[in-house]
């Protein structure tokens, strides 16, 4: 991530950000048999329909935006570039599709916002969707059945242009009610001890594909706590609705989603 962020090209009417990921990096490390620019992402394997976790079919995304419409909504006066999706297959006949933000940035890089946007009124948090640099959505067996998230098909995100830490959020699954964090951790045991509080990179990786995961997992909630720890009084929870985090006291009672172990 540190030698390729940066690469490509967009300027408004030339988009080869997520392409040239692929043949100027990933390219180099595995090895790919085939690689479809936006134009021919069936090319590589890919059904044109997808099924999400929660079962509403959906059309396979080829732009950042249709992960999620939030991604590329203004962060502090800035757009995150709305990049078109490239493609590659493996030699063991996965197919890959990778969304690419050439404009990622560290963790330490803290945009400040409010939870209620221009008009006020909500919580300061920051911003952490410009910390994600590359989503991958993969297909163990292209285009053959089912292509249903949670089976075939599974997400992967990177964070992050230095010391990038890769996460892979499993099975998310919605609990009804509001917890404080602790109670959050246990009811996500209750419902599966193969289950668990997600951390903060992995509730950011849920939002960039909300699409794929189905909007109906995250209901009304407007904020969800996260495993991540700040200090003995505070952790971050994820804002739903303008891709935050925020520092919250332990105590408060927010929504919980859980993930599987992996």
């Amino acid at each position: 991530m540190p030698a390729l962020n940066g690469y490509g090209t967009f300027d408004g009417s030339t988009d080869t950000a997520a392409e040239t990921f692929i043949t100027s990096g990933l390219s180099k490390v595995l090895k790919i048999n085939n690689i479809c620019d936006n134009d021919h992402l069936n090319d590589c394997g890919f059904a044109s329909k997808l099924t999400p976790t929660t079962g509403s079919i959906v059309n396979l995304p080829k732009k950042m935006s249709a992960l999620n419409y939030g991604i590329t909504a203004s962060v502090t006066g800035k757009v995150l570039k709305d990049t078109k999706a490239a493609a590659f297959e493996t030699a063991n006949g996965e197919s890959v599709l990778v969304f690419y933000n050439p404009d990622c940035v560290a963790s330490d890089v803290m945009m400040i916002g409010n939870s209620a946007g221009a008009a006020g009124g909500g919580i300061t948090g920051v911003y952490a969707k410009q910390q994600v640099c590359a989503n991958f959505i993969f297909d163990l067996n292209g285009s053959k059945g089912p292509n249903t998230v949670g089976k075939d098909v599974g997400m992967m995100t990177v964070l992050y242009p230095m010391d990038s830490n890769v996460v892979m959020p499993l099975y998310p699954k919605n609990l009804s009610g509001t917890y404080s964090q602790v109670e959050a951790a246990r009811e996500c045991s209750n419902y599966d001890t193969e289950y668990r509080l997600p951390n903060i990179d992995e509730l950011l990786s849920i939002y960039y594909n909300r699409v794929l995961v189905g909007e109906e997992l995250f209901g009304s909630a407007q904020y969800t706590w996260s495993a991540t720890k700040i200090d003995s009084s505070n952790s971050w929870a994820f804002g739903n609705s303008y891709g935050m985090k925020y520092s919250l006291d332990k105590e408060d009672a927010l929504a919980a989603l859980c993930v599987k172990r992996n």
